[in-house]
């Protein structure tokens, strides 16, 4: 959905570089020999941006045409500009979609490299003091305990986030992101009591035991500092601008990964993926993506049908990519029942449209479900999806 808003905000802004090419092709050229005629300029300019429009409303050039020379040509220039710059947004938005899905993994694992992170800034911190002080000071014995926690040795020594630590480069490396979680060590996990009597505490001997203790600290740094907190939290928001959104995912990953290590599980331990299959789902995210935009003019004409007493063009565009996604799905994806798109497209719609969307949305959905039923231009398959439902 948010890769088709930005590709019909950016498509918008062709259409008005269109129109700026086919106006500076009738500028009035001030170094010319013979004085420029100003109003012909002028009524080239209105007649050329009108076509322009035209065409991109109905699809066709107009049927008079132009039989100035100097428009028709400059109309010509800006419709394959403008189609150019069209292919290049779907692509482009086409490759954020699968992108913006697939960082959400790399945050994830980038975000289980947190503990040796935090162990390598104690380090630092610890040795500035003792050059500073000649001496080790009280606090570098006080953190002993975090360097011998197995849970983050359990985490650190996962092949596949090594593997993919180096492949990705998810390494904490980024010098603001560093001081961000100094800052979050320092005045938020430090004085945190609870970890302070982690930190005051000695291990009982029982190896599982001792194991589950300093995996319940891990937990906590995460849940209470990195997914909450200010510090961590504060950085993340600046650095990805859908990490308020993807934050719930990204924490269900860790906290999920953290219950997959107990204290027997081997390096070779499988940590999670981004959905069960994921290359299912990206390639259902890829088609519906494609198919949405290939569906475009017959979507806005189903929406305008049954819509009587709505202008189209006035219906808000995040209503009408959802109405549109939702139309491509219930009669592209065989197996998936019209109740479940209709009822999952107006959940969508009531976090990011308006707060009557889900109204408008489910009534459209409705009303045009049953239409294309009827015309067997829905038409459900498998287990359970009887009469379409």
């Amino acid at each position: 959905m948010q890769a088709l808003y930005a590709y019909q905000q950016s498509v918008a802004a062709d259409l008005l570089l269109a129109q700026d090419r086919i106006a500076a092709a009738f500028e009035p050229d001030l170094s010319a020999k013979v004085t420029p005629d100003r109003r012909l300029l002028e009524g080239q300019r209105k007649l050329g941006e009108a076509q322009l429009r035209e065409w991109h409303r109905t699809g066709e050039m107009p049927e008079s045409g132009s039989d100035d020379q100097e428009v028709a040509e400059a109309v010509r220039n800006a419709m394959a500009y403008y189609q150019q710059m069209v292919k290049k947004e779907n692509t482009f938005y086409g490759g954020q979609l699968l992108h913006g899905a697939e960082s959400i993994h790399d945050q994830y694992l980038h975000l289980l490299n947190m503990p040796q992170a935090l162990l390598a800034i104690i380090t630092d911190d610890n040795e500035r003091e003792t050059r500073r002080l000649t001496g080790p000071r009280f606090e570098v014995e006080g953190t002993a305990r975090l360097f011998g926690n197995a849970a983050f040795a359990k985490v650190h020594e996962n092949e596949q986030l090594l593997q993919t630590t180096i492949k990705h480069k998810l390494q904490w490396d980024d010098a603001e992101e560093t001081d961000a979680l100094r800052d979050a060590w320092q005045r938020e996990m430090k004085p945190d009591a609870t970890v302070q009597a982690y930190l005051a505490g000695k291990n009982t001997g029982l190896v599982e035991t001792d194991y589950e203790t300093d995996m319940e600290l891990l937990r906590h740094l995460y849940k209470d500092f990195v997914f909450k907190g200010e510090a961590l939290p504060r950085w993340l928001e600046s650095s990805d601008l859908n990490w308020e959104e993807n934050r719930p995912i990204v924490r269900n990953l860790v906290l999920k990964t953290l219950k997959m290590l107990p204290h027997g599980a081997e390096p070779t331990q499988e940590l999670m993926n981004l959905s069960a299959n994921w290359q299912d789902d990206r390639d259902f995210a890829e088609t519906l993506y494609n198919q949405t935009l290939t569906d475009d003019a017959k979507s806005e004409k189903l929406i305008s049908d049954s819509t009587p007493n709505w202008d189209v063009e006035r219906v808000a565009l995040l209503d009408k990519i959802i109405l549109k996604m939702a139309l491509c799905e219930m009669q592209l994806f065989r197996g998936i029942p019209v109740k479940v798109t209709i009822n999952e497209y107006i959940e969508i719609s009531k976090v990011y449209s308006t707060p009557k969307s889900k109204q408008f949305v489910n009534g459209v959905l409705d009303k045009l479900a049953q239409d294309l039923a009827a015309s067997g231009d829905i038409r459900k398959s498998g287990r359970g999806l009887l009469d379409n439902q």
